[in-house]
Order: C-alpha cells, then sequence, then structure tokens
C-alpha cells in the first residue's frame, strides 16, 4: 500500500515561505496524480493543487495561484509545495494525496473523494 507522509509545516509570519514535501514509500510515485488539500480549523478540506504523474501539468486553486507552486522528483518519490507571500488564511492542515491514474491531466483539482491515499497531514500557520 502506498504510504504518504508529509512534512516542512511550521509557523511562519505574514509574508514568509514554506516549502511542504510529501514522501511516498511502498509504490513508486511515478504513475500516480497527487494531491495538496488543506483544512482550517472548522472548515472543509479545500484542494489547493494537483500536479500530474509526470509532473508536466499542474493547476491550483484560485485562492493561492501566483504564490504556490508544486512539483516533484519521482526518482526521490517526493512531492513538494512551495508556498511564498503567506497569508494568515493560508493556516491549516496539509495534507498531499495520491491518485492511481498515470492519464490523469489536472484539468482540474479532483475531489477529495477521488484520491485512494492520504497523508496524515502538516500543520501550517501563518501568523505574526
Amino acid at each position: 500500500q502506498l504510504q504518504l507522509v508529509e512534512s516542512g509545516g511550521g509557523l511562519v509570519q505574514p509574508g514568509g515561505s514554506l516549502r511542504l514535501s510529501c514522501a511516498a514509500s511502498g509504490f513508486t510515485l511515478d504513475y500516480y496524480v497527487i494531491g495538496w488539500f488543506r483544512q482550517a480549523p472548522g472548515k472543509e478540506r479545500e484542494g489547493v493543487s494537483c500536479i500530474t504523474s509526470s509532473g508536466g501539468r499542474t493547476n491550483y486553486a484560485d485562492s493561492v495561484k501566483g504564490r504556490f507552486t508544486v512539483s516533484r522528483d519521482n526518482a526521490k518519490s517526493t512531492v513538494y509545495l512551495q508556498m511564498n507571500s503567506l497569508k494568515p488564511e493560508d493556516t491549516g492542515v496539509y495534507s498531499c494525496a495520491a491518485l492511481a491514474d498515470s492519464f490523469a491531466s489536472c484539468a482540474r483539482i479532483y475531489d477529495l473523494y477521488e484520491y485512494e491515499d492520504w497523508g496524515q497531514g502538516t500543520q501550517v500557520t501563518v501568523s505574526s
């Protein structure tokens, strides 16, 4: 079974940056679309980004476009989420999820129920 472990969260001031990592084990990541999601206290989980299995296509929620960048290194079985110009409203638990579909295009950020494997999440807090 594919296992995902997120890391890189923490406390950062508004305007700061963090880079999250999603490390996979159990299976090669080569055939998986990876989505990043976040959940703020009292709110529903929302999709943040999507990256295709090859890394050739990405998609982002409007709220993070131009500030967040998703990338992947399949040789290291790791996906990254670079978050810049962070805002207090970016606060939440960030999770990565895997969808076993090497043909998926990330033309949209897939719904959370479409993903099959999830990490435990990492806390991101943006506050002064």
